[in-house]
Protein backbone atom coordinates (compact mmCIF):
# COMPACT_ATOMS: atom_id res chain seq x y z
CA UNK A 1 0.00 0.00 0.00
CA UNK A 2 1.54 3.46 -0.64
CA UNK A 3 1.45 6.32 2.12
CA UNK A 4 -1.44 8.11 0.04
CA UNK A 5 -3.68 4.30 0.43
CA UNK A 6 -2.75 3.73 3.94
CA UNK A 7 -3.83 7.11 5.21
CA UNK A 8 -7.05 6.93 3.45
CA UNK A 9 -7.76 3.13 5.12
CA UNK A 10 -6.95 4.58 8.16
CA UNK A 11 -9.85 7.54 7.51
CA UNK A 12 -12.52 4.63 6.38
CA UNK A 13 -11.17 1.55 8.76
CA UNK A 14 -13.05 0.18 11.30
CA UNK A 15 -16.43 2.22 11.60
CA UNK A 16 -14.28 5.22 11.94
CA UNK A 17 -16.72 6.89 9.29
CA UNK A 18 -19.69 5.32 10.69
CA UNK A 19 -20.04 2.98 8.10
CA UNK A 20 -18.71 -0.33 7.41
CA UNK A 21 -15.75 -0.32 4.73
CA UNK A 22 -13.63 -3.57 3.40
CA UNK A 23 -10.45 -2.98 1.83
CA UNK A 24 -9.71 -5.07 -1.91
CA UNK A 25 -13.03 -6.25 -1.50
CA UNK A 26 -13.81 -9.67 -4.20
CA UNK A 27 -16.49 -8.30 -6.28
CA UNK A 28 -15.52 -10.48 -9.61
CA UNK A 29 -14.00 -10.08 -12.05
CA UNK A 30 -12.43 -7.18 -10.36
CA UNK A 31 -10.90 -6.19 -6.95
CA UNK A 32 -12.94 -3.07 -5.22
CA UNK A 33 -10.16 -0.46 -2.99
CA UNK A 34 -12.72 0.15 -0.67
CA UNK A 35 -16.02 -1.33 -0.32
CA UNK A 36 -18.80 -0.11 1.85
CA UNK A 37 -22.03 -3.11 1.32
CA UNK A 38 -24.87 -0.67 3.20
CA UNK A 39 -24.24 2.25 1.17
CA UNK A 40 -23.00 0.12 -2.16
CA UNK A 41 -20.07 2.17 -2.17
CA UNK A 42 -16.89 1.66 -3.87
CA UNK A 43 -13.74 4.03 -3.53
CA UNK A 44 -10.93 3.84 -5.81
CA UNK A 45 -7.94 4.94 -5.20
CA UNK A 46 -6.16 6.21 -8.63
CA UNK A 47 -2.49 7.45 -9.15
CA UNK A 48 -1.94 10.26 -11.43
CA UNK A 49 -0.49 7.80 -14.05
CA UNK A 50 -3.88 5.65 -13.81
CA UNK A 51 -5.99 8.77 -14.16
CA UNK A 52 -3.96 8.92 -17.95
CA UNK A 53 -4.14 5.82 -19.49
CA UNK A 54 -7.43 3.62 -17.59
CA UNK A 55 -10.06 5.64 -18.58
CA UNK A 56 -12.07 3.24 -20.95
CA UNK A 57 -11.47 0.68 -18.72
CA UNK A 58 -12.78 2.05 -15.82
CA UNK A 59 -15.68 3.22 -17.62
CA UNK A 60 -16.27 -0.18 -18.27
CA UNK A 61 -15.79 -1.34 -14.56
CA UNK A 62 -18.03 1.46 -13.10
CA UNK A 63 -21.01 0.41 -15.34
CA UNK A 64 -20.78 -3.37 -14.94
CA UNK A 65 -20.66 -2.10 -10.64
CA UNK A 66 -23.16 0.12 -11.17
CA UNK A 67 -25.61 -2.54 -12.84
CA UNK A 68 -25.46 -4.08 -9.59
CA UNK A 69 -26.39 -0.80 -7.90
CA UNK A 70 -23.02 -0.10 -6.88
CA UNK A 71 -21.30 3.36 -6.92
CA UNK A 72 -18.10 4.29 -7.65
CA UNK A 73 -15.91 7.83 -6.34
CA UNK A 74 -12.58 7.86 -7.99
CA UNK A 75 -10.13 9.38 -6.10
CA UNK A 76 -6.52 10.42 -7.42
CA UNK A 77 -3.60 10.09 -5.40
CA UNK A 78 -2.87 14.12 -5.37
CA UNK A 79 -6.68 14.62 -3.86
CA UNK A 80 -6.13 11.61 -1.31
CA UNK A 81 -2.33 12.48 -0.84
CA UNK A 82 -2.25 16.48 -0.09
CA UNK A 83 -6.07 16.42 1.82
CA UNK A 84 -7.64 13.08 3.20
CA UNK A 85 -10.03 14.71 5.18
CA UNK A 86 -11.65 16.27 2.67
CA UNK A 87 -11.54 12.92 0.62
CA UNK A 88 -13.44 11.37 3.68
CA UNK A 89 -16.10 13.99 3.46
CA UNK A 90 -16.78 12.93 0.17
CA UNK A 91 -17.32 9.63 1.61
CA UNK A 92 -18.84 10.32 4.51
CA UNK A 93 -21.48 12.50 2.66
CA UNK A 94 -21.93 9.67 -0.56
CA UNK A 95 -22.65 7.00 2.30
CA UNK A 96 -25.21 9.30 4.06
CA UNK A 97 -26.61 9.91 1.14
CA UNK A 98 -27.41 6.35 -0.44
CA UNK A 99 -28.50 5.06 3.07
CA UNK A 100 -30.12 7.67 4.89
CA UNK A 101 -27.90 7.73 8.05
CA UNK A 102 -26.72 10.94 9.36
CA UNK A 103 -23.34 10.46 11.49
CA UNK A 104 -21.71 13.42 13.12
CA UNK A 105 -18.68 14.21 10.95
CA UNK A 106 -16.91 14.90 14.51
CA UNK A 107 -15.29 11.52 14.16
CA UNK A 108 -13.19 12.82 10.78
CA UNK A 109 -11.33 14.88 12.99
CA UNK A 110 -9.73 12.23 15.32
CA UNK A 111 -8.63 9.90 12.33
CA UNK A 112 -6.07 12.62 11.46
Amino acid sequence: MTVWEKTMWQMVRANNLGFHFLRQHPFVPYVLDFYCHKARLCVELDSDEHAQFSQAKDAERDRYLESFGILTLRLSNGEGGYNPLDCARQILRLCQERTGIEVDEASLNREL
